[in-house]
């Protein structure tokens, strides 16, 4: 059988930011010595600015516009393991079409644990910028809520906090 004619085996990450997306995305790349892609980074070099930049110059819906573009057009290697943003799931097909074409995994992650972890990184974060102590955890609380149904859509739910490169390998391969 020729390699044209096999399904790629592309495993998208999902989640909330902050939830651990790109590093174990980038780990289990390493791991199984598949390519890795980090799509808002991706977005940022074709771009030639931060997202929070283009966010902030043509807001919201042109930024999901552009992210669908990326994640639908780029043409992935055929081992590839794809960290992508928060909000992408929730838009337009996105979960239809990552799990038509490949595996989804969602890092899951309580609103309290994800403000511990983005507290710092707000800066670069544009819907978190201006949010501190109850005001972000009501935010993240209430975004996470909007964003669960699309999140729980995909192939594979883990807990973030007990992640590891063999427990991820092994929830992709489905042991």
């Amino acid at each position: 059988m020729n390699n044209n004619s096999v399904k790629p085996n592309w495993v998208f990450f999902i989640g909330f930011m902050g939830c651990g997306k790109t590093t174990w995305s980038r780990k289990l790349a390493n791991h199984l010595d598949y390519e890795f892609v980090d799509l808002d980074h991706l977005l940022e070099e074709q771009l030639g600015m931060t997202i929070a930049e283009y966010f902030s110059s043509f807001g919201e819906e042109a930024f999901r516009k552009l992210e669908s573009d990326i994640l639908k057009q780029t043409k992935f290697a055929h081992n590839t393991i794809i960290s992508t943003g928060g909000g992408l799931p929730c838009f337009f097909d996105h979960m239809e079409w990552m799990n038509a074409n490949g595996k989804t995994v969602y890092i899951k992650l309580s609103p309290k644990t994800l403000v511990d972890r983005l507290e710092k990184g707000k800066a670069k974060r544009p819907l978190l910028r201006d949010k501190d102590g109850d005001e972000l955890l009501q935010f993240i609380t209430d975004k996470l809520a909007e964003r669960e149904d699309f999140y729980m859509k995909a192939s594979y739910i883990t807990d973030g906090i007990s992640l590891s490169v063999e427990g991820l390998e092994a929830l992709i391969a489905g042991k």
